[in-house]
């Protein structure tokens, strides 16, 4: 990055403060960046592409399922245990907007990691992908998880692909183990049931808790980080100043290999990517090297690999 540059785009000089206060939350942050760029892309995943506009309509509909339809409250811990899919900000957003506290659950977790952190956070549902849903099954009964909603990989496609994916996946890759849980919901019937009912916004303070953000673990048990509202439109602030010397404000596509449950891609690619209007092409398994590649050669133009 060169001097003229960084002259041309601050012209002032960089910012040294940032004001967290300037909004009360992150659903109101939400609420403004899906109407202005309604017609953008926010997320592509496999192919298939959620625009902010469609990213307000589903997550509207979480929310009124969960609303409606569960015996969940604002303020009850709602544990998500998705990979980079477009599932994942559906569910978090539609959590967010109905109230509720996300606990970001990494996929990879063991039976003993899920029992600990559900148990430890107090969550009181769980949408989980059907990959790891037979460690799900084995864990809740020792758990206060009343509410299970599962979704497969494909589901947020077209029904030709979405078969085709969800297929292979389950009958000739075998990454799909059988499970049973009882009263678990499938996530795409969620949304239809929840598209059809309305949600109530919820009133939030911008110091209170919206997501749970755990730890490593790598010195013991994880650890689960109470994120305020404050707490996550600072990061998003910071984070937004120093992106702003290379990207554009609308004109952007960014990769993410990184797990959108850790925090560092959560903050990109779920706030400071969206409240700018840009575009994030999501990677479920990058450890995928050849189907990486493949997505990457498939895009005119890529901004960054964050």
């Amino acid at each position: 990055m060169n001097e003229q540059f960084f002259q041309e785009r601050y012209p002032e000089g960089y910012p040294s403060s940032i004001d967290p206060d300037k909004h009360e939350s992150l659903v109101e942050i939400f609420n403004g960046f899906v109407q202005r760029f309604a017609d953008r892309p926010a997320f592509t995943c496999l192919g298939q592409t959620l625009t902010y506009a469609e990213l307000n309509k589903q997550s509207a509909a979480f929310a009124a399922y969960l609303q409606n339809e569960t015996s969940l409250q604002a303020g009850d811990r709602i544990a998500v245990q998705l990979p980079n899919i477009l599932q994942y900000p559906i569910v978090v957003f539609g959590a967010m907007r109905a109230g509720m506290v996300v606990v970001n659950t990494n996929p990879l977790y063991t039976e003993r990691e899920m029992e600990h952190q559900f148990n430890d956070s107090g969550a009181k549902a769980l949408v989980v992908l059907a990959n790891m849903a037979d460690k799900a099954e084995k864990v809740l009964p020792n758990t206060g998880i009343k509410h299970v909603i599962v979704t497969n990989v494909g589901d947020m496609h077209g029904t030709i692909k979405r078969v085709l994916i969800n297929t292979v996946l389950k009958h000739v890759k075998k990454e799909v183990p059988a499970f049973n849980i009882p009263g678990a919901v499938a996530l795409r019937s969620a949304l239809k049931i929840g598209a059809g009912k309305t949600f109530s916004a919820v009133k939030v303070d911008r110091n209170d808790v919206v997501v749970l953000q755990y730890t490593g673990g790598t010195t013991g048990v994880a650890k689960g980080a109470m994120l305020t509202h404050r707490n996550l439109i600072s990061n998003m602030m910071q984070c937004h100043g120093l992106f702003n010397m290379v990207l554009e404000e609308g004109k952007e596509t960014v990769i993410a290999p990184l797990p959108l449950y850790h925090i560092y891609a959560f903050t990109v690619h779920c706030m400071v990517m969206l409240e700018t209007g840009n575009h994030s092409v999501l990677i479920p398994n990058p450890r995928d090297i050849p189907g990486f590649i493949k997505t990457c050669s498939l895009l005119s133009s890529v901004a960054l690999w964050v």
